[in-house]
């Protein structure tokens, strides 16, 4: 049996996260790359559309480029950060039960139920920030009336009245909207592991994560607030040059510090993005030790005592199958 195969303390969690990231480095990094990468070429695409249409006087088209941009960069970032998710989950999966992996087989797994992780993912986001969203659409929309007024010199003193309602409205309902938010996050946390792994559909996996999650989303929110605290730091450190940069020139950067700063910005994604998956995959194998005895299932399927479970029997198969053709677990393709 697989000595890592123990309930876990988050601190045993955390360093089991860690030493993963360190001895598979280039394997997540490398999957990470994949969602980084693209984010960087529609980075570098846009500011190179935007620098032709300046330099061609085309100034009312570049309003509409840089809204369609963004509007693709969304949407292929969704899907590209889906599959990264997933096959990080898939990767650390296999590596965890002491399976081969690699960035060519981690993607394989995960490639033809790429729509249901996707579907998976809109689901939960909309369950989780809908609240959110809705508070700060209804208070910009009464911030570009009231200012639509002001230009029009109508905003009178029942205008500033309304708006000043309408502000502190918005900040006593932002807080429970918050609140909503992370307790629902912490609900559907472990719902990509276990449609990963089990092979379970949205909805099976969405309730699968909030039976798995009940006992541990306290320690799953300790280990949010650490990637988080990872991000800002790194956020810090490497964008603080051109924040600098960008003060000094009033908030102007050449093309080349523009590049370079979304450069930067692949690496710092492709060294952080897989922190946080890889820590709620050790927390959906630790729950299912504590909830349903995994661990000791798995000793019993070493014995020949008992049949593997489906969604388990096909990661393995589908590591080894995927595994062959794919790279090695250093992660260099």
């Amino acid at each position: 049996m697989e000595t890592n195969l123990r309930p876990l303390t988050l601190g045993e969690i955390l360093d089991r996260t860690a030493q993963l990231y360190r001895s598979n480095f280039l394997l997540f990094a490398g999957i990470a790359a994949v969602y980084a990468g693209a984010l960087l070429v529609l980075s570098l695409l846009q500011i190179g559309l935007e620098e032709l249409l300046q330099a061609a006087h085309m100034a009312r088209q570049l309003a509409w480029l840089t809204l369609g941009i963004s509007g693709l960069s969304l949407l292929l970032a969704f899907i590209f950060a889906g599959a990264a998710v997933a096959a990080n989950n898939r990767a650390v999966g296999w590596i965890h039960l002491g399976q081969p992996a690699t960035i060519r087989g981690a993607y394989a797994g995960i490639l033809p139920r790429l729509g249901r992780y996707l579907w998976l993912m809109t689901i939960t986001a909309v369950v989780v920030w809908l609240p959110i969203v809705l508070l700060y659409a209804v208070y910009f929309g009464t911030v570009l009336h009231f200012n639509s007024n002001q230009s029009k010199g109508v905003a009178g003193n029942q205008s500033m009245l309304i708006f000043g309602i309408a502000t502190a409205i918005f900040f006593l309902l932002l807080i429970p909207a918050v609140v909503y938010t992370v307790l629902m996050g912490l609900r559907y946390a472990l719902a990509v592991p276990a449609c990963v792994m089990e092979n379970l559909k949205a909805r099976q996996a969405i309730r699968r994560s909030i039976e798995l999650s009940k006992g541990s989303r306290g320690r799953i929110f300790l280990l949010a607030l650490l990637v988080m605290a990872i991000e800002i730091g790194l956020l810090l450190v490497t964008q603080a040059g051109f924040f600098v940069v960008g003060f000094k020139n009033h908030g102007v950067l050449s093309v080349g510090v523009r590049a370079l700063q979304q450069v930067v910005a692949f690496c710092t994604n492709t060294f952080v993005a897989p922190i946080y998956a890889t820590g709620l995959t050790l927390f959906y194998y630790d729950q299912r030790m504590r909830k349903e005895g995994y661990d000791i299932e798995r000793m019993m399927e070493a014995a020949g005592m008992a049949a593997p479970p489906p969604g388990d029997g096909q990661a393995l198969t589908g590591s080894a199958s995927a595994g062959a053709g794919g790279l090695s677990q250093a992660g260099a393709e």
